[in-house]
């Protein structure tokens, strides 16, 4: 009876390796999306495009297709990350891109993340936009650096570099405040000791 139930152990774990595989070796699959606020925006295009449907309904039906056609958009627009590559897909193509064929990413002022590749050319991340990019960065564990990340060895030379002229203008300013009141004391004291000297020198001719 042992060897039947030593025999479901590896039967699961052989169902289980093909499905790590498949994601990116047991590693989590991130899946970026066009937010799901953009229904509302959906749904206020149908009640627009619904109250123009009701006045004309034989020759306006085609406008209720709008609707559903940024509808399919939504949830078809999507950008999965694993450790296997990129998985893009739209509403009319997907596409699969390796870590290998990925050379870095642009970001444009508008528009979507686009991916440069080996071979020179560059392909849209469908609902990367400039504020995912940082999900993005995560969710390749290191393959695609954060552009907005400061690493810590900057921060470190940056406070330095801050610290050092505070100190040295602290330095200067302490200088600069004893130096005038040194000077004074030494303009005052130099020429005092020779009157004295004088005093004294006097005296005594005065005496005799």
């Amino acid at each position: 009876m042992s060897s039947p139930h030593q025999s479901v152990p590896p039967a699961k774990s052989s169902h289980t390796a093909p499905e790590g595989s498949d994601t990116g070796g047991g590693s989590a699959v991130t899946v970026i999306r066009i937010p799901r606020l953009a229904f509302l925006g959906v749904f206020i295009l149908f009640m627009c495009v619904f109250f123009m449907f009701v006045g004309w309904p034989i020759g306006l039906w085609w406008l209720l297709l709008i609707p559903v056609a940024v509808s399919v958009w939504v949830l078809r627009t999507q950008t999965t990350v694993s450790a296997g590559g990129l998985d893009l897909r739209t509403v009319f193509r997907s596409r699969h891109l390796d870590w290998s064929q990925l050379k870095g990413v642009r970001i444009p002022k508008r528009g979507y993340v686009r991916a440069d590749l080996v071979d020179g050319s560059e392909v849209k991340l469908p609902a990367v936009s400039y504020d995912r990019v940082r999900d993005l960065a995560v969710a390749s564990q290191g393959r695609i650096p954060d552009p907005y990340a400061v690493p810590p060895v900057a921060k470190s030379e940056g406070a330095g570099a801050t610290a050092d002229p505070a100190t040295t203008e602290g330095a200067t300013a302490e200088a600069a405040t004893s130096a005038p009141a040194t000077a004074e004391v030494d303009s005052q004291g130099t020429p005092g000791e020779p009157d004295r000297a004088g005093d004294e020198g006097k005296g005594p001719d005065r005496s005799e």
